[in-house]
């Protein structure tokens, strides 16, 4: 396994480039499943996910061409694709869960393994099976699989989420764009990767209403058709940089961002001592000063991105002043805090908080990362402390930054890439 090695004391300046968005791109990639035929989707990053989903397509019968260069993968669907996703592919991949609603609403039936992904805490899959069966899927879980079928296809209903859950948002979603009759999806996830699904679904066809609100109205329609589509840029990863800019006291110009994505977040940073500017095709994070710590707790858009919570926490570490970060959605993220404390953070937990108290630098020591953003956080991290500090597990932050250490290192960091 590779690790990153990273040298302390960099401040961080420069242009960024923000890609397609992880979290929607691995959707639409599903999506593709509802329609024979080809369809394209464009501004796709170059990331570890992406390489494994088409790998779980390909295997379902899918043919695949990514083009990296142009950021563009061509999915082409065949008349009858297979409805087995199996563990091998799916243990990597939170994401391939996605197929299971295409995959029933198309062929009447799917067996998809139940899926890995970050450890991050527990993120049960019964909202997406009380979605289906409410559709009239009958489902149920044997032998690590979860098995949906639909003889007498589906059916609109009214269902209400008991958790804006985004996974069982675009399951339902997916599946009802092809049952018979209207849908109404209530207290439904309102992401912007949400939004950007559902519009890739009405350029295929689907009718949809209420994108961006609590309540999502699907009327069926018969069949649906290939369709090309350019995914939104990723909020976490243009979050990933402000972050940065602000605990380096750094300068960052971060082309391709969409702040309105991002307006919490950005508040909170500019509470933190942040100037964020907008510039022609983004946004500019700067920082002249140490921060100011900023309380914070992560709730479902548009609140405070449970992703962003690892940077939130990092720059905490280091801020002036004490904060409080609460997580509200998953209970592992505080795992990462205890690689922290090694380099030096004075943090302490209790339940789903986080007391911060701030240093004014960390110090070096190695450390493991254990999901994406962890990892991200933690080279971070690595930037603010003294000396040299190793981070294990690059592979994590290959599933959602393409060329971190690339991308650094044009910002001004001493990071590279070691075995």
């Amino acid at each position: 396994m590779d690790r990153f090695r990273v040298v302390g004391g960099a401040r961080l300046t420069g242009d960024v480039t923000i890609s397609g968005a992880k979290n929607s791109v691995l959707k639409l990639m599903a999506v593709t499943l509802l329609a024979p035929g080809k369809s394209t989707i464009h501004n796709v990053p170059d990331i570890a996910d992406v390489t494994m989903m088409a790998d779980l397509l390909e295997r379902l019968g899918c043919k695949i061409n990514h083009d990296k260069i142009k950021q563009s993968i061509t999915i082409d669907v065949p008349d009858n694709p297979g409805h087995r996703a199996e563990y091998e592919l799916v243990r990597k991949l939170r994401a391939s869960i996605n197929v299971l609603g295409p995959l029933v609403a198309r062929l009447g039936k799917a067996e998809v393994a139940l899926p890995g992904g970050d450890a991050i805490g527990s993120r049960g899959l019964d909202f997406h099976t009380r979605g289906l069966v409410a559709l009239g899927a009958q489902a149920h879980s044997e032998h690590g699989y979860i098995i949906a079928v639909a003889p007498n296809g589906l059916k609109g209903a009214q269902i209400e989420l008991d958790f804006p859950s985004v996974g069982a948002t675009e399951n339902i979603m997916t599946a009802a764009v092809l049952a018979d009759g209207v849908t109404i999806l209530d207290n439904a996830a309102r992401e912007p990767d949400i939004v950007d699904i559902g519009n890739f679904l009405i350029s295929m066809g689907a009718q949809i209403e209420g994108l961006g609100t609590p309540t999502i109205t699907i009327r069926g329609v018969k069949t649906l058709s290939a369709a090309h589509h350019t995914a939104i840029a990723d909020r976490i990863v243009t979050g990933t940089w402000a972050f940065a800019a602000a605990m380096t006291q750094g300068d960052i110009a971060i082309h391709g961002a969409r702040p309105e994505h991002l307006e919490l977040p950005l508040e909170k940073l500019v509470s933190a001592g942040a100037v964020i500017t907008t510039i022609s095709d983004g946004i500019r994070v700067k920082m002249d000063r140490r921060p100011s710590a900023i309380d914070v707790a992560t709730l479902p858009y548009p609140g405070f991105p449970t992703d962003l919570q690892p940077f939130v926490i990092t720059l905490n570490a280091i801020a002036e002043g004490d904060a409080l970060v609460t997580e509200n959605v998953f209970e592992g993220r505080f795992m990462f805090v205890n690689e922290l404390i090694r380099l030096g953070a004075k943090i302490r937990v209790d339940g789903h908080h986080a007391a911060i108290s701030g240093v004014e630098q960390l110090s070096s020591a190695p450390v493991v990362a254990s999901d994406i953003r962890a990892g991200a956080g933690l080279v971070l991290a690595g930037l603010v402390s003294d000396g040299v500090t190793f981070v294990e597990g690059a592979h994590h932050v290959d599933r959602g930054y393409p060329n971190f250490a690339q991308q650094l290192q044009a910002l001004g960091a001493g990071v590279t890439r070691v075995e």
